[in-house]
């Protein structure tokens, strides 16, 4: 039995019960109606993918003006339902002038069985046809938001943070090439987001390429895409970085990474907006927002003869310098609270408070690995907390290289003994004995040590 539920209006009974009995064999239901007043509260009622609808009503009446009455009302509230009419063999003009009006098809009468069953058939499967392209559709718009939700926003309201984000939100509307520079950490993939939501594109896809991870060989394969059999691993097609961002935005992360003798491939593709996958002669054209993102100086490449003059013009429409952490402080308290509050709750703590001690050593942190430096700190000291306050022996920032980093010194004993005093003094302020206890000492030894550091 096929899949499709019919309506039958006609306001003859022997019409409706034949019709009943050819279709209910072959499909999954069939109900009909004889008044068309009945008809749109029944579909509004029920699911239907056909209606097969008579066009004369009235006694006596052949214009057929009330079935294209009908069927605009169907079409008002039912824009994809399927319609076929049922005319007599005079009204063969009337049916053709209901179908520019949106009839999906027409029978005549006295029908044939078996031609009014393929009509009936192709009209239901054009029904669920466009009931699944619909869905598909509106599956595509949520995974498109879902790829596109990004929890983290760029937080900042100090004055370099803030012309930095004058300038990205008037170039957000515009489809200008933006090169955003700054050092690791900085939050320039954000700046990148920031500039995608914003834009035109925003229901699009923004696809992201580390360029820095793509691999030579791979890196035409990567960016066009490839079809089958055009290497030995390629088992099948592939669609490039630069199609799945047609109509969206194509991010390229770490553009100095790109080899030198890449660069005219990735240049010819922003020129001609045009590419071909590998091993294909079918050029596809692209229409893409272009983002590109460094940690290093592109001019001072070009002037070493690492990056190519021309390509930089291309991608550098728009300059965005992303300012590092140690040149706005003022953001630090607001992103350690952001911080502190995400980790909390993603660790299942109690909301922590930062002490001004713990405020202050951060404010006198230079920072070198940026809000990254800052977030994995924080994430670190949340984790580790038991007490529901954070101290200033609770910051200790490490370096990418796993140590402290170099502005603090090579922490020998001393410091390092020093630094766990000061976390004792913090959680327990004004009770030595406390203080003392935490650390495994006397209070006595610990007064000789609060002298030898000069700790007041």
């Amino acid at each position: 039995m096929s899949k499709g539920n019919i309506l039958i209006v006609d306001d003859s009974r022997n019409v409706l019960v034949a019709l009943e009995m050819l279709l209910s064999q072959e499909f999954e239901k069939v109900s009909s109606i004889s008044s068309p007043n009945r008809l749109i509260s029944e579909l509004r009622q029920n699911p239907y993918n056909l209606v097969l609808l008579d066009m004369n009503f009235k006694s006596g009446a052949n214009t057929g003006n009330e079935g294209i009455y009908w069927l605009n009302r169907i079409r008002e509230d039912n824009p994809d339902i399927s319609v076929v009419l049922m005319t007599a063999y005079g009204d063969v003009e009337l049916a053709v002038r209901a179908l520019k009006a949106g009839a999906t098809d027409f029978v005549l009468k006295p029908w044939d069985n078996t031609r009014l069953l393929t009509t009936v058939r192709s009209a239901v499967e054009l029904n669920l046809s466009k009931r699944e392209i619909k869905n598909l559709r509106q599956k595509e718009r949520e995974l498109k938001t879902s790829m596109n939700r990004y929890d983290k926003e760029i937080i900042g309201s100090s004055v370099p943070m803030t012309t930095v984000l004058r300038t990205v939100d008037k170039v957000a509307a515009t489809d200008t090439n933006v090169l955003i520079t700054g050092d690791n950490g900085t939050g320039k993939e954000l700046i990148a987001r920031r500039l995608h939501r914003l834009s035109g594109r925003s229901q699009e896809l923004m696809v992201s390429v580390d360029m820095g991870a793509v691999s030579e060989t791979l890196f035409e394969s990567e960016l066009f895409g490839h079809v089958k059999g055009a290497f030995t691993d390629a088992r099948e097609n592939r669609t490039g970085k630069f199609e799945l961002a047609d109509n969206g935005t194509l991010f390229l992360d770490e553009i100095s990474n790109l080899p030198l003798n890449l660069q005219p491939k990735l240049l010819a593709a922003l020129q001609n907006r045009v590419i071909t996958p590998v091993g294909s002669n079918q050029a596809i054209p692209v229409n893409i927002r272009l983002i590109c993102a460094t940690n290093r100086n592109p001019d001072k490449m070009v002037a070493q003869g690492l990056f190519r003059e021309d390509l930089l013009y291309r991608i550098n429409t728009i300059r965005i310098e992303v300012p590092p952490l140690r040149a706005r402080t003022d953001d630090i308290p607001v992103l350690a609270s952001c911080f502190l509050e995400k980790y909390s709750e993603k660790y299942g703590k109690k909301p922590i408070e930062i002490t001004g001690q713990a405020m202050e050593r951060m404010l006198q942190h230079n920072w070198p690995g940026n809000v990254r430096e800052l977030e994995h700190t924080i994430e670190k000291a949340v984790i580790l907390n038991e007490t529901g306050k954070l101290y200033p022996g609770d910051i200790i920032p490490v370096t990418r290289s796993g140590h402290a980093p170099e502005h603090d010194g090579s922490l020998n004993l001393g410091q390092m003994e020093k630094r766990m005093i000061l976390s004792a003094l913090g959680k327990f302020p004004g009770n030595i004995k406390a203080a003392a206890g935490e650390l495994g000492i006397t209070r006595q030894t610990l007064y000789n040590k609060l002298q030898k550091y000069g700790i007041g």
